[in-house]
């Protein structure tokens, strides 16, 4: 075959056959190395046919198809369909003979008689036997399928199974644009779940719209791809799993392009290597990096941890993916539940979600596109999570299955990097059913061979597994789990499983058509491959013969020195060539054969074993040897070692390390690395650590290497890069002065010096370097002479440190070397940025070497933002600075900013200096600030502390931005990351800009600037230090505490516990005794003196010395005169106090206050109560109250005075007592004590008065206010415009009731104006004030007027003045006489009735009306006939009033004497002279009613008032009967 075979088709053995008629293609059939022939054709052969080849019934091959060009390329191949396992059994059907008969037969007549037609009808009758074949396959498939869906449905328990492939996808090659369907057919109960994954990353459709669409039906599954193109070249996995399991099936897809499809005005791909630089695809030129990466990190067991980086691609492309693929120890990672992979646009992150060792490794980002690819690794350590129990070990990690089977599996695991600091004494192992939460423990004891195989399970099952670790101290935590594995025949799991191709699309098929009836014969090449105390593993190849039918295999064993063979599986042959013995004993040697079965019988054994014995074979690995440590960087230490020894499955390496004297060791790594070289990360820097390695593998750790001699942590040297920015600072006829810039790298060592070397460049062509010095020199700048005038040069610098010299910096641009002759200066150099902040920045240069032609006088610095324009420079100083250094201040935080510097003298401004470094205004975290301090001694000192300090950096001082000169003013000293500069002698010559570099760091400096005001105050300060006070918080002070004790004291704001007080009196000191108890509280300060008392001899001055170290203080308190005897009577009065409340006593003495009804509450406050206590109340002397059985221990006793006068003045006494004693409490209430009661009284009643009123009467008209409650002692002042009323008969006041009046009586206009009421309450009064003018008076006047005529209409009326009794009860025979007076201008007319008929005077009945005034009634003779209702009339002009009595007449003896009563004015009946005594009692009257006039009349007047005053209440006195009585009354309603 001609032509060179693509990589992906090296080991396929079949290809495609649907391309066979493209054009400008052709196809060669090719055939298998075998030496039977197979059928086939070759159109390469020369000679036409081969006879061998038309045999009828030929033997079954493996042809392969491949689809070849015009210059016999391969360019694709195709796989036939799979024949299903019905085909192996029953061989070919008739059909198909019969298709490869005529096939055959025609391509003998083809070769003959070359008839393309001919062949052509072959084909597609060809094919339409395939389709019907194909058809009656389906067909059949779906019954079966039917079959066990009804059978499910039946018993559907009995039936759960795994999922498993009808039809397994098949690979496909297509070309570009065109679509593929994958599908694929998959049993399993419960129904599966199906997913399709593009190398290994699930396929989502509606992410990809219209790209790929998924669909499932009738358990036929399918993955269509659209349009496919390039990028869809991959293998394609198909995963079903349920409840039962998890089972995968593959499928490759090659895309192919047409030759010649790609536009010819596009440039063609390249296919070289990277190395030329990024590869253009199509014309664009993709340029990628990773940036903001992520760095060596370090986690814990149980946490999350996420990687990321940012991607940057030029050109940016809209919606252009990369293909970005994450890698950890260069195995490339796929996402699962413990990692998630996410790509935003322009940052690819890896999330971690539950860190454990397994994660430990080196991470890779690789970013691929069209032109090429970037990687980025970092490495990430895991470090073990907290012990669940104090000094049990680290989870074991690595958990996998070595070996499964129907009836075991074997599981391994990995030893963890730490044990607890005691020995490992073994692991047990936890299996769990995929499905459910339920862990089993498998071993009862722990083994130590990393090894265990697992026995009891259930066939077809899939299991999960787990290790834990076990020292004396405890269990450790359980390892991650394992991936699930099934326990059944490694055969049966082939079978599910199926064949599949890596992406590149290689598949391979067999089929081989089984062969009946034969026994198989021996297995061949049996051995023992692992043997361990618990178990043996042999392997065996299978017979030599192929084709045979359903090989299955019986193990048997036999001990050493006999010729017993005993079967191992009787029950059940294996069907894969490997097999684990359990139950063996250990010690005892064994060997094993193999016989081949099926079912045509059992064959020959194979050869035996040699005899092993049962036991670990596997020793433990020797231990490494020459551990050697290299530095690396700041943090990490390179440590190599040499290998194990003869070392057998040897899993890697654990390395640890120990600061140097701790002997403490840590674990560098917590998974093993099998390389014999490791970066130890996260060590301290500036620290000399010794490592140990040791290695392992199933049987155990092996003993610690030797340790490696200390190494000090800190970045290894290189030899710095090199210099840039070359100007030319000044240029004279022969020489030339350079500047440049220190390498942005200088290796990790200071720069020891430059080397600086020339060249003249001649018409453009340069010459020979020339060395312009030897020896090396420190400064930045550099004078080069023995030049030629007129002549161009090019100059190139070096740097060097001690770890060699840099190479040269680029050349520079050709300088011209001719005297400058210009008047301004030339341009200043070397600027540096300091003291970097968010909103400042400190900028120094160097001045010009070119002056000009006068001296430099000042210097102007420009700025601007880095990204901006050059028309964005901006001037910052308007006014020239003789400095050569410059603050600026206002900056934008976070923007970046560039600088550059102008000199200038008398001739003007000259040029512009390089453009600084841009540096951004941010404070980086970390930053400290210089900080003056003052010590105890008074020394003042500069601080500054670094916390990123190097190995090699060094503290740089200087004042002003220049080198300190003069030492002798100030030291400096520098521990650890601090450094202090201390004055000697501050003045005026150390006034200045102090500032601080830290050397080999990210530029941490800092300045302070001392001034005359700051160096005033820092000496203030200093003096107060060296001579120093002890401060007060406050001064000596006295208090009195409770019984009458007397406490001086002050607290001290700063002392130490050193601190001492002594206590001094009168100049003498005093101690602690009966009398002076002393206290000092140095938490508090607080320090204290107490007396229990005061005596005339304590009288002077008291004085508290203070001394702290240096400092000290004192305070003193003077108590002479009057001062120390108000403290003494106030001593002794608290001590007093403190035995009377022993006892009951008064917590607030006796008091009185005024509620608001106005009566007087007496009230205190008493505390100390038991029931057994009484109260007593008395006035002036006398008990008025007796309070006993009090049910309180603190409360208020109550006396209430309810109307208080003058005779309520006395003073009142409370007093208790028990038999603890007894306490008094008394209130005087005479004199000025009763005053102010009154006056708090007349308070409550002023404010309770209404506002003033006007009201009218027939008299005249009224003011008034109502009062709540009224007490005679009341001082009220009427006042008319602002001066007191004198009262007359005109003008009068009165109280009725809670009213108070003004009468005016008869008011004339002179009446009008403002009047008021004032109350006097001892302090401002109160003043009611009403206007009576205008409307007001009008309206009240003319209700005077109305209401005085009807007065005198009420006045003049005829009414009875003297009332008729209501009823008279005589005697018959009695005479009756009744009187009554009779008032009324004119003289009424008087009418008598009787039974409501008029009634004439006669001699029985005389009826006289005398002197206008007096009406007589007499009956001679009472008798029974007078009996009846008895009535006067009496009438005038103004009104008539009536009276009416009734007479009633008993039988009785004849009186001789005259009965003779009538009624008073009030009602009383009076008797006439003649009437004797006894007959009095026979006499009965009542009170007589009112007229219906009087009635009416007093009822408007009430409405009236009830109208004109809301707040009035008429209220009913009842008088007592006599003035003792009144006493009494009055007495027991005050004490009530």
């Amino acid at each position: 075959m001609s032509g060179s075979v693509p990589f992906y088709q090296k080991h396929h053995r079949h290809y495609d056959r649907g391309y066979r008629y493209q054009s400008g293609s052709r196809y060669t059939a090719g055939t298998s190395s075998s030496s039977s022939s197979t059928r086939g054709l070759d159109w390469s052969s020369p000679s036409g046919l081969d006879k061998s080849r038309l045999n009828p019934l030929p033997k079954r091959a493996k042809p392969s198809y491949l689809a070849v060009d015009k210059e016999n390329h391969i360019i694709g191949y195709v796989v036939p369909l799979f024949r299903s396992s019905q085909d192996f059994a029953t061989g070919y059907s008739d059909a198909e003979e019969t298709r490869l008969r005529n096939t055959s037969s025609h391509m003998e007549r083809r070769d003959l008689f070359t008839s393309g037609l001919e062949m052509e009808r072959s084909e597609q009758v060809s094919r339409k036997e395939a389709m019907r074949e194909s058809a009656e396959r389906i067909s059949l498939n779906k019954t079966i399928h039917e079959h066990e869906e009804h059978f499910k449905r039946m018993n559907e328990d009995s039936l759960m199974h795994a999922p498993e492939f009808v039809i397994k996808p098949r690979s496909h090659t297509v070309w570009e644009k065109q679509c593929v369907r994958l599908h694929c057919t998959v049993s399993g109960w419960p129904d599966p779940r199906v997913v399709w994954y593009k190398n290994n990353v699930a396929i989502d459709p509606l992410t990809n719209a219209g790209k790929y669409k998924i669909e499932s039906k009738y358990s036929v599954h399918s993955l269509e791809i659209n349009r496919c193109d390039f990028d869809d070249t991959a293998q394609y996995r198909v995963s079903a799993m349920n409840s039962k399991g998890e089972l995968s099936a593959f499928a490759s897809v090659v895309v192919k392009r047409f030759r010649g499809e790609v536009d010819e005005c596009l440039p063609a791909p390249r296919r070289t290597s990277f190395k030329d630089g990024p590869v253009s695809e199509y014309g664009i030129n993709f340029q990628t990096h990773i940036v903001d990466k992520f760095g060596v990190s370090f986690g814990r067991e149980g946490e999350t941890m996420s990687l990321g980086c940012t991607v940057i691609i030029n050109p940016p492309l809209h919606r252009y993916q990369p293909e970005v693929h994450w890698y950890r120890d260069d195995v490339l990672l796929s996402p699962s539940k413990w990692t998630h992979m996410h790509w935003s646009g322009d940052r690819a992150t890896l999330t971690l979600t539950h860190l454990n060792k397994e994660d430990e490794g080196l991470y890779t980002l690789r970013v691929t596109t069209k032109s090429g690819y970037e990687t980025y690794s970092a490495y990430v350590f895991v470090r073990d999570a907290d012990a669940e129990v104090e000094g049990a070990p680290g989870a074991p990690l690595d958990v996998g299955c070595l070996d499964a089977n129907k009836d075991y599996i074997i599981v391994t695991w990995k030893q963890p990097a730490v044990d607890g600091g005691n020995s490992i004494l073994g692991y047990f192992v936890d299996r769990c059913e995929v499905g459910t939460n339920h862990w089993i423990q498998c071993n009862d004891t722990p083994v130590k061979f990393a090894r265990f195989p697992v026995t009891g399970l259930v066939e077809g099952r899939s299991y999960i597994f787990r290790v834990r670790a076990v020292n004396k101290s405890g269990m450790s935590r359980p390892s991650r789990v394992s991936e699930p594995v099934a326990a059944m025949d490694p055969a049966d799991r082939a079978r599910m499983r199926g064949t599949s191709a890596p992406w590149t699309g290689q598949i391979i098929v067999t089929e081989e058509e089984p062969a009946e009836g034969i026994v198989p014969g021996r297995p061949r090449a049996l051995q023992v491959t692992e043997a361990t105390k618990n178990y043996v593993v042999l392997s065996w190849k299978p017979p030599g013969e192929k084709g045979l039918e359903g090989v299955m295999y019986y193990v048997e064993k036999c001990v050493s020195g006999t010729d017993t063979w005993q079967r191992v599986n009787t029950e059940i042959p294996v069907k894969s060539p490997r097999f684990a013995l359990f139950d063996l004993a250990e010690g005892n040697s064994y060997c094993f054969r193999v016989r081949c079965c099926n079912s045509a019988g059992v064959g020959e054994p194979s050869d035996p074993t040699e005899a092993t014995t049962v036991g670990d074979k596997l020793d433990t690995p020797a231990a490494p040897s020459k551990v050697v440590p290299t530095r690396n960087t700041a943090t990490s230490v390179v440590v190599s070692w040499e290998a194990s020894h003869d070392a057998q499955e040897l899993v890697g390496y654990y390395i640890e390390a120990s600061i140097v004297g701790s002997n403490i060791w840590e674990p560098c790594n917590n998974k093993p690395v099998n390389a014999t070289r490791f970066i130890c990360h996260g060590l301290m820097t500036g620290e000399k650590y010794v490592f140990r390695v040791r290695a392992l593998n199933a049987a155990g750790l092996s003993h610690f290497s030797q340790e490696s001699e200390a190494v000090e942590v800190k970045a290894a040297i290189a030899s710095p890069a090199p210099p840039f920015g070359i100007t030319v600072l000044e240029c004279v006829r022969d020489s030339m002065v350079l500047a440049w810039k220190q390498p942005a790298f200088i290796g990790g060592a200071d720069i020891t010096g430059y080397f600086v070397d020339y060249r003249d460049v001649i018409d453009g062509v340069p010459g020979k370097w020339h060395e312009a010095n030897i020896r090396a020199i420190s400064d930045r700048a550099y004078r080069v002479t023995d030049l030629k005038e007129n002549r161009k040069y090019q100059f190139q610098v070096r740097a060097a440190n001690i770890a060699g010299v840099g190479i040269p910096s680029l050349p520079s641009d050709t300088f011209l070397c001719e005297e400058w002759t210009i008047a301004v200066p030339g341009p200043p150099h070397d600027l540096e940025l300091r003291e970097v902040r968010c909103d400042s920045m400190t900028l120094l240069w160097k001045p010009p070497v070119y002056q000009g032609r006068d001296p430099v006088n000042g210097f102007y610095i420009d700025i601007k933002e880095a990204e901006a324009p050059e028309e964005a420079w901006r001037g910052i100083n308007t006014k020239a600075t003789e400095n050569t250094f410059f603050k600026v201040k206002n900056l934008k935080e976070g923007e970046t900013y560039v600088f550059r510097v102008r000199a200038q003298n008398q001739a003007g401004v000259g040029k512009t200096s390089d453009i600084s470094e841009a540096v951004q205004a941010l404070t980086k975290p970390g930053t400290k600030e210089i900080v003056v301090d003052v010590d105890d001694d008074g020394n003042i000192s500069l601080n500054f502390e670094c916390g990123n300090l190097t190995p090699d950096s060094k503290f740089l001082w200087s004042k002003n931005y220049e080198d300190i000169s003069d030492s002798s003013r100030l030291t400096v000293e520098t521990k650890g990351n601090k450094s202090k500069v201390t004055f000697s002698s501050p003045g005026e010559e150390d006034i200045g800009i102090y500032s601080c570099l830290v050397s080999h760091t990210d530029g941490a400096s800092s300045s302070y600037t001392i001034s005359q005001e700051e160096l005033k105050r820092l000496l203030e300060i200093s003096h107060d230090h060296k001579f120093p006070t002890i401060p007060l918080k406050s001064d000596l002070a006295v208090e009195m505490l409770e019984k009458g004790r007397v406490r001086f004291w002050l607290q001290a704001d700063q002392i130490s516990a050193n601190g001492k007080v002594d206590y001094v009196f009168n100049d003498n000191l005093v101690s602690q005794g009966e009398k002076y108890k002393m206290n000092f509280d140095k938490n508090t300060g607080v320090i204290e003196m107490i007396m229990e008392s005061l005596t005339p001899a304590d009288e002077g001055t008291f004085t508290f010395q203070m001394q702290d170290g240096k400092a000290t203080n004192q305070s003193s308190l003077v108590l002479i005169g009057d001062v120390f005897k108000d403290l003494q009577k106030e001593s002794e009065f608290q001590r007093k106090e403190w035995f009377r409340k022993q006892g009951p006593h008064f917590i607030e003495y006796l008091g009185y206050e005024v509620t608001p009804e106005c009566c007087v509450m007496l009230k205190c406050k008493v505390g100390n109560i038991k029931k057994e206590t009484s109260a007593l109340w008395y006035k002036d002397g006398r008990e008025i109250k007796a309070d006993e059985h009090l049910g309180f221990t603190e409360g208020v006793l109550k006396l209430e005075i309810a109307q208080i006068s003058k005779k309520d003045a006395g003073v009142y006494e409370v007093v208790l007592k028990d038999d603890r004693g007894k306490d008094t409490s008394a209130l005087n209430l005479t004199d000025q004590g009763f005053k102010d009661l009154m006056n708090e009284v007349f308070d409550y009643i002023a404010n309770s008065s209404t506002p003033l009123k006007i009201t009218s009467t027939d008299e005249g008209i009224r003011l008034y206010t109502f009062v709540s409650y009224y007490n005679d002692l009341l001082p009220v002042t009427w006042h008319y415009k602002d001066s007191a009323i004198a009262f007359c008969d005109r003008l009068k006041s009165g109280v009725v009731g809670d009213q108070l009046w003004l009468q005016i009586t008869e008011p004339t206009e002179k009446d009008m104006g403002k009047y008021a009421i004032e109350f006097s309450d001892g302090k401002g009064g109160l003043r009611r004030t009403v206007e009576l003018s205008g409307q007001a008076y009008d309206d009240a006047f003319a209700e005077f007027k109305r209401l005085k005529a009807a007065a005198i209409a009420e006045r003049n009326r005829a009414r009875v003045a003297g009332g008729l009794p209501d009823v008279v009860t005589i005697q018959e025979g009695k005479a009756l006489n009744l009187t009554c007076n009779i008032s009324g201008d004119p003289v009424p007319e008087v009418t008598w009735l009787k039974n409501e008929k008029g009634l004439t005077s006669d001699e029985h009945c005389i009826l006289k009306f005398e002197s206008g005034k007096f009406a007589s009634f007499t009956v001679t003779a009472v008798n029974t006939s007078d009996t009846g209702k008895y009535s006067i009339l009496v009438k005038n002009k103004y009104g008539t009033e009536s009276a009416d009595f009734t007479l009633e007449v008993t039988e009785g003896t004849p009186d001789l004497g005259v009965t003779s009563y009538w009624t008073d004015s009030e009602g009383n009946v009076v008797f006439g002279p003649n009437t004797p005594k006894e007959k009095q009692s026979g006499i009965t009257a009542m009170k007589m009613q009112r007229t219906k006039v009087e009635k009416t009349l007093k009822d408007h007047r009430e409405t009236q008032k009830s109208e004109e005053e809301d707040n009035f209440i008429d209220t009913v006195t009842v008088e007592p009967k006599n003035s003792e009585e009144k006493d009494d009354v009055e007495e027991n309603t005050k004490l009530k």
